[in-house]
């Protein structure tokens, strides 16, 4: 079975609406910034991605099963939220590109926005930015705290609309690539994301508030780990010492 878009509500009413993109990739990042935005917009259920390829998987919010790729739309807004809850299969990045690309062309939209990120280069202080076409990057060169990037490659889903909308002027493909942190989940680096989609859609105004909160707590509570791991090697190699020097002298 192909890759399938199975829309719930038929009167949403947009009009050439922005659909934001988040997938899961470094400190699922994407998945956060996403499922933040349909919280915080109070997003209506739009529908849901299908296929025998992905993964037999079904979310669980508020005692509810869920399908774990799930759109969303707000009309005040103007605005389609794709999200997903599991990695995109290698196999079935390709397809599922072009089928989101497809349905984008179906309903009008504008522009993709594709939420993700880029592992830390720095402190953690910038978001990377790739735009499908000359519009796009001069949009984004007005955002704060932002770097185009100008060599270098990308992959995934995301690619894939990049260069799709590298072809057609009737559809622009822009990509908030945040420094984010591999080993962990990195509410910090979706709240960058949001905050640069607050000033490239100006309409939103996006609250980050709890997302920076969850950020300085977890923050808090890394740093903790790594002091009781220093503490528990420095005690581990005193006790190591101190079993060298009772060996040579006992």
């Amino acid at each position: 079975m192909a890759i399938e878009f199975i829309i719930t509500e038929k009167k949403a009413g947009l009009k050439k609406p922005v659909l934001i993109e988040g997938l899961p990739g470094l400190g699922l990042v994407g998945t956060i910034a996403a499922s933040y935005l349909v919280e915080r917009l109070n997003m209506k259920p739009y529908g849901y991605i299908t296929s025998e390829k992905f993964p037999p998987l079904v979310a669980i919010h508020d005692h509810k099963p869920e399908y774990p790729i799930r759109l969303y739309y707000s009309k005040k807004y103007n605005l389609i939220v794709l999200l997903s809850e599991f990695i995109i299969p290698l196999s079935s990045v390709k397809e599922l590109a072009d089928e989101i690309y497809k349905f984008s062309k179906s309903k009008n939209v504008k522009e993709i926005v594709s939420l993700g990120s880029i592992a830390i280069k720095g402190d953690q202080d910038t978001v990377y930015v790739i735009a499908s076409e000359e519009k796009g990057k001069n949009k984004t060169k007005k955002l704060k705290e932002v770097e185009l990037i100008k060599e270098g490659a990308t992959t995934g889903v995301t690619a894939m609309l990049l260069a799709k909308g590298s072809l057609d002027d009737n559809i622009s493909v822009i990509s908030l690539l945040a420094e984010a942190n591999p080993e962990y989940v990195d509410p910090k680096a979706a709240s960058m994301v949001l905050q640069r989609l607050n000033e490239l859609l100006p309409n939103l105004k996006v609250n980050t508030a709890q997302l920076d909160k969850e950020a300085r707590d977890m923050e808090k509570r890394m740093k903790e780990i790594i002091g009781k791991g220093k503490m528990a090697q420095k005690r581990y190699k005193d006790m190591e010492s101190e079993n060298v020097v009772s060996s040579m002298y006992g």
